[in-house]
């Protein structure tokens, strides 16, 4: 999402372009265009209005190769956050339903899930959601407008209302994947369930996706080229794909697709290679979906003529601690920016934050450190701070201390649920007060559980602040203010009582 500030801005169309030109005369039409509808964008427009700016948004979706299209909202409300949640929610009750009868519920008759009700109800929702970002942009008379923006110069706007083909894809595809495969970008917009399915990757969003397809009832298989939940701590993410293979997903490790064949059945022949013993395999499926990660969709913006730098392994926005590129006038934020956490509520805090310093209002800066998130798997993951191995590296194996536990959620208990995977740890300085590093938890309502203590982080918490907090009874949050076994200590880490 790039934004830009304090220019004149008038119309030209000419071959449906419409071409947005801007100077410093002091005469202005607009003081901020952005460039991109997504969460971030609408809340740095939105923010700039509420302190007088005059600004514009051009936002406009390009259809996937499956022809997938959706309205104003960006990844987060379309085709991310908020159908995936939903999704997952499918899927616990599910589970919940399946607990219900050890807790003296009577269901009769088999239990099954009806994929064309869910989806039309999530879909629904977003649609709503997509009505609602129009009637806020309108109220706060922040200018719409449906069309595919790019920069001629830092004074610049050039829209295009019939886009062309260029598109930020995934970093690999293989023959037949993008004629016959799904990515993210479809799942969440089909009307009809997806079958047998074969997810390729293992980010958060593959494993997440695959989850709750296994939640709803699908023979779920996901392909993992090397390891799980990269950059997040990979003791949690062991944790997090044990858990989901009892569940039911079924894992492929260590195995690189080849080609992707449609029989005339109709179903999706896979050939694939195991790259720790060289075999080649095949399977067929009714859908492959292909989760290997976003690109930045930088191209189409025009920023190399303009000499904004970028970082060429990933295409991304070189910025500055004030999201400024290198060209003035030019800043960026959001998923576009080169190191930046590709999460929503990071990108809606660093545009309002940016609008404030824009229009005078603040001095401010985003703070990139401590972000928490959480991964939406069958187990939940939630965490903030530093990985184990992150903190290892940065002090040292003797300058970290990290305590950890095994509990058993009370829920759990009396539905007969194994709660091997259910862990938490405290990762800390060793020396002095403490200071917590990295927090990290795996059970029921992780998002939440990790979300009151993200705050203690922007306080400095220390290990000695986690024990004289009370805790709430019987919770699974309270068992991080009571956590005393080190890993160094050798000693058994299960929470034993209530």
């Amino acid at each position: 999402m790039a934004a830009l500030c304090r220019g004149k801005h008038r119309w030209k169309r000419t071959n449906c372009l419409h071409v947005l030109t801007r100077n410093l005369t002091g005469n202005y039409d607009y003081d901020l265009v952005v460039i991109g509808g997504g969460s971030g964008g609408l809340a740095c427009s939105k923010e700039a209005a509420q302190l007088g700016q005059k600004v514009a948004v051009l936002d406009y979706v390009e259809p996937s190769v499956k022809g997938t299209k959706w309205g104003l909202g960006g990844t987060c409300v379309n085709v991310g956050c908020i159908p995936k949640k939903l999704m997952h929610q499918a899927a616990l009750l599910g589970t919940a339903v399946k607990d219900a009868q050890k807790y003296g519920w009577q269901i009769s008759g088999p239990i099954c899930h009806d994929w064309a009700t869910m989806a039309e109800a999530i879909q629904n929702h977003v649609r709503s959601l997509n009505w609602g970002h129009r009637v806020q942009l309108q109220d706060k008379k922040v200018k719409y407008l449906n069309i595919k923006g790019s920069l001629v110069d830092e004074h610049t706007v050039k829209g295009q209302t019939k886009a062309g083909k260029e598109v930020g894809g995934s970093s690999i595809f293989i023959p037949g994947a993008m004629e016959h495969g799904l990515t993210s970008d479809d799942i969440f917009w089909l009307k009809k369930s997806p079958g047998k399915t074969l997810v390729v990757g293992a980010s958060y969003v593959a494993l997440e996706c695959a989850g709750f397809l296994t939640g709803v009832g699908l023979d779920t298989t996901v392909m993992v080229r090397s390891i799980a939940l990269r950059g997040f701590d990979q003791q949690m993410a062991g944790l997090v794909t044990d858990y989901m293979d009892a569940y039911g997903t079924k894992f492929a490790w260590k195995c690189v697709p080849k080609s992707v064949d449609k029989l005339s059945s109709g179903a999706l022949q896979v050939t694939w290679t195991d790259t720790h013993t060289g075999n080649e395999h095949k399977d067929t499926y009714d859908s492959v979906l292909w989760a290997v990660g976003r690109a930045p969709e930088t191209k189409a913006l025009g920023l190399d003529k303009l000499g904004v730098q970028l970082k060429r392994e990933t295409g991304k926005i070189i910025l500055g601690s004030d999201e400024s590129t290198s060209v003035p006038n030019i800043y960026a934020f959001g998923d576009i920016g080169e190191g930046r956490p590709e999460l929503t509520p990071t990108a809606i805090k660093a545009g309002k934050l940016l609008a404030r310093r824009l229009a005078g209002h603040s001095t401010e800066l985003m703070n990139y450190d401590n972000v928490p998130t959480t991964v939406f798997t069958p187990l939940e993951y939630g965490c903030v701070g530093l990985s184990e191995e992150e903190a290892e590296k940065r002090h040292g194996k003797d300058g970290i201390e990290v305590y950890h536990a095994f509990y058993k959620p009370l829920e759990f208990t009396v539905a007969e649920r194994d709660a091997s995977q259910c862990y938490l740890k405290v990762v800390c300085e060793r020396a002095g007060e403490q200071k917590i590093l990295g927090l990290h938890f795996t059970g029921p309502n992780a998002g939440e559980v990790t979300q009151g203590f993200a705050m203690g982080f922007q306080c400095g918490a220390t290990y000695s602040h986690l024990l004289q907090t009370v805790g709430i009874h019987p919770t699974c949050a309270e068992e991080l203010t009571k956590v005393s076994i080190t890993k160094r200590s050798g000693l058994d880490a299960t929470v034993t009582g209530c």
